[in-house]
């Protein structure tokens, strides 16, 4: 039975998936964004966005509670430092996922990671876009069409 198992456990041992899961988080801190299979990013997403959400409020009881987590004095600075700073508005939702198709070698699905905020891409193409027109003008070719019949009504005459 499958009572209470709501985790992936990525075919790993449970030292195994945790040593793979810190080690994912601290690379995803450190470069913002990465590329693995989308299993392990979900995996990954329920792993990290806890701990971004204790870097939002910086005292000691939450750096010690992440540091236990991911065994990295850099990683933890960059997420108390920048990270904390960037995304201390955002409610939620601190991490993307954009899948990028095929491995090669055996065909698990791939895709990145990254944290929502550092994407200047996607941040540049939310305010260049523009209000759609919603007015609705008549076709050029309707009109002739229209005008057609009452040129020859008047030729007929």
């Amino acid at each position: 039975m499958r009572h209470n198992k709501k985790f992936n456990h990525l075919g790993r041992k449970k030292a195994h998936r945790d040593a793979l899961l810190m080690n994912q988080c601290i690379s995803l801190i450190l470069h913002k964004r990465i590329t693995t299979t989308l299993a392990k990013a979900k995996a990954l997403r329920m792993y990290a966005e806890p701990l971004i959400t204790r870097a939002k409020k910086d005292d000691m009881q939450n750096r010690r509670l992440v540091f236990s987590y991911l065994q990295n004095k850099e990683a933890v600075k960059e997420l108390f430092g920048p990270v904390a700073e960037k995304v201390g508005d955002r409610p939620g939702g601190y991490t993307r996922i954009l899948k990028t198709g095929h491995r090669l070698g055996d065909n698990a699905e791939m895709c990145f990671i990254e944290l929502v905020d550092f994407n200047e891409n996607m941040l540049s193409g939310k305010t260049e876009k523009k209000a759609k027109s919603t007015r609705r003008s008549r076709s050029k070719k309707a009109a002739p069409a229209a005008e057609a019949p009452a040129a020859e009504e008047a030729k007929a005459e």
